[in-house]
């Protein structure tokens, strides 16, 4: 009886109450998700990324690589020690996928070598239909490439994504500017291939149609 007396005694929430711990509890939230601000200086605390306008910069994606929009919602860049490593995985990641894609759409639509074994046009059914001696020759140049540029991608100081033997010769001909164009071209169009390797995937997979077939699926 005391207790339900005590309680008959307290004040009602009022609606004003309610929204201060509605918005109490959304910016905790937020808060959560944000990245990190330790070691920021005055002025790069004010400054928002250019891909999520509504989150600050993370702290190491400070512009100084191409294509850096500022774009870390899950602060990965915070457990990096070296992003060099880092744009190196990305740029491998993204030229495998260009070549993936190109490869994808060309087994579909393109010319095929002849034999049975090169006849099938669904992407993923051509890996086993090649047979072991193809895929092991496709597997052995990756990892010649892999060791050739193993010690320059983890300990070396150059470029990320600078392989030797593969610099064209106009290279050298062209300014730092137009280079740094290329560079930004290049990290983009990675960012792409890796989305639509997925997507390719998915309509391969899940829809089973052809990945230049954009009719709806039943």
């Amino acid at each position: 009886d005391f207790i339900k007396l005590f309680l008959q005694h307290q004040p009602t929430p009022t609606a004003t109450m309610m929204k201060s711990v509605c918005l109490a509890t959304l910016a905790a939230s937020a808060a959560a998700f944000a990245p990190a601000k330790v070691g920021r200086t005055s002025v790069a605390l004010n400054e928002m990324s250019k891909s999520i306008p509504f989150l600050t910069v993370p702290e190491k994606l400070d512009g100084s690589m191409p294509g850096d929009m500022g774009f870390d919602p899950m602060g990965l860049s915070d457990i990096q020690t070296d992003l060099r490593y880092s744009r190196w995985a990305e740029l491998k990641h993204g030229r495998v996928c260009m070549l993936a894609v190109t490869g994808m759409v060309w087994q579909e639509y393109g010319w095929h070598l002849p034999g049975e074994a090169y006849a099938t046009t669904d992407p993923f059914e051509a890996i086993s239909s090649v047979g072991f001696g193809s895929n092991f020759q496709t597997l052995l140049a990756i990892g010649v490439l892999e060791l050739a540029n193993w010690e320059e991608t983890f300990n070396g100081d150059s470029r990320p994504g600078v392989v030797n033997g593969f610099v064209p010769q106009w290279w050298s001909k062209i300014s730092d500017e137009q280079k740094e164009i290329h560079y930004e071209q290049e990290i983009v169009h990675c960012r792409l291939a890796m989305i639509a390797f997925i997507g390719a995937t998915h309509q391969t997979f899940l829809l089973h149609k052809g990945l230049l077939d954009f009719t709806m699926p039943n």
